[in-house]
């Protein structure tokens, strides 16, 4: 009997069989999804990140203030640092566009836990508050979805206007136009110039699309007497060496801070793509450990597979015995279960293949809307030789302990 024909009557086999060959298949699906499904999903996330930082620029930097966490023997001590004030975000900022032709844009968190009102509507106190100046939204990545920007009357004058997240405008106005439309919070009255575009709570740190942007001198009048921190975030995109730009800036804003030669800076500077670096480390880990699951999970389908097989064989002792007494050599006894063990695997793997591409899709959007659709085709191969290598792994004992049956013995089975 040569290949073809040892693949047939598996085939056929299988066929006779297809109530149990489909539920085994499902056991194989599943762990399949689990494995392409989980690691789908991180790609979908990981390529939503890519995205949102890609309109930021290799060489965009973020300065902010330092806070530092030191351990004392009997007890937790927070080390501070002084805040990064106005006049030195300005002087920075100054220094900075003449010197290197860049765009900087300040900014300053005004309140993290704010509620907005329109009429009877209001949000749910979990909105934030930031000032900002008309390069905000651009070096940040920011789109207008309706209305405008900030202009130059607006922050010259420190007019009452603000800019909304998606999910602010949706709460406050549903299907109303929230352009001109006045809104309340922290104590005072805000006219709506525009709405920003859906980002996503992978967009930029806290969820962006619960944002609320106001001038950056309006902001300051909200905060009253409250000590602000002002974060920078500059590009220039006319300098090709990220490193050297980050150095320059570091270097300028330790003359501003005053920081002594020697010690460490009163500040820290995070670059775009240093942290989008650190979040494909992080992904990294997170395919491992998504891969140790589905293996996990496929081991415990390989062994139900192969507990299938022995019972197959059983079953079909005597069958073995009629074919054995025709000439059939234990070759190809060993190879018609390995192929049988094999198409069942992968059958399943393509069924849980789908399954995997589907569920992966739906959870990475559900984590970060707006992800595009991901077919992952190095996993889906991968998954493809798991299945070959699982039908191999659990059919090679059945299909050796069927090839070892004694004919005259396989015969007299009932």
């Amino acid at each position: 009997m040569n290949i073809r024909e040892n693949v047939d009557e598996g085939l056929r086999s299988i066929q006779s069989n297809l109530l149990r060959t489909v539920l085994t298949a499902l056991i194989i699906a599943i762990g399949i999804t689990s494995l392409v499904g989980i690691l789908t999903a991180i790609e979908g996330i990981q390529n939503s990140v890519n995205s949102s930082f890609a309109d930021l620029g290799a060489n965009t930097f973020t300065v902010e203030n330092r806070q530092d966490n030191r351990f004392r023997s009997g007890g937790r001590r927070e080390k501070r640092y002084p805040v990064i004030t106005y006049h030195q975000a300005m002087e920075f900022s100054g220094h900075f566009r003449e010197e290197f032709q860049a765009t900087v844009s300040l900014s300053a968190p005004i309140g993290g836990a704010v509620q907005a009102n329109f009429r009877s509507k209001k949000t749910n106190p979990n909105s934030n508050v930031t000032g900002a100046d008309d390069q905000y939204l651009a070096i940040n990545g920011y789109k207008i979805d309706m209305g405008r920007n900030f202009n130059k009357n607006d922050l010259e004058n420190s007019l009452n206007v603000t800019i909304l997240g998606q999910e602010i405008a949706r709460n406050l106005f549903g299907d109303l136009d929230p352009v001109n439309k006045e809104i309340t919070f922290m104590g005072a009255k805000f006219k709506v110039i525009g709405v920003l575009q859906k980002k996503g709570s992978l967009g930029g740190g806290s969820d962006s699309d619960r944002i609320i942007l106001v001038p950056l001198d309006s902001g300051r009048g909200l905060a009253a007497n409250r000590a602000l921190t002002y974060n920078i975030t500059a590009s220039a995109p006319n300098i090709s060496d990220g490193e050297l730009i980050v150095e320059e800036a570091r270097g300028l804003m330790r003359r501003i801070r005053n920081d002594e030669l020697g010690k460490e800076d009163s500040f820290t500077i995070e670059r775009a793509d240093a942290m989008a670096k650190d979040f494909e480390n992080i992904s990294g880990y997170l395919r491992m450990g998504g891969f140790g699951i589905g293996i996990i999970t496929l081991l415990g389908a390989s062994i139900a597979l192969m507990n299938i097989m022995l019972v197959s064989v059983t079953e079909r002792t005597r069958e073995i015995g009629i074919r054995k007494s025709l000439g059939a050599t234990p070759r190809v006894i060993r190879f018609q279960f390995l192929i049988e063990a094999i198409v069942v695997c992968i059958i399943g793997g393509i069924g849980g293949l789908f399954l995997g591409i589907i569920i992966g899709n739906i959870i990475s959007n559900s984590i970060s809307a707006g992800s595009s659709f991901v077919v992952p085709w190095l996993w889906m191969a991968m998954g493809i030789l798991v299945c070959v290598a699982v039908g191999v792994i659990s059919g090679i004992y059945p299909a050796i302990k069927a090839s070892r049956l004694d004919p005259i013995e396989a015969l007299r089975y009932e």
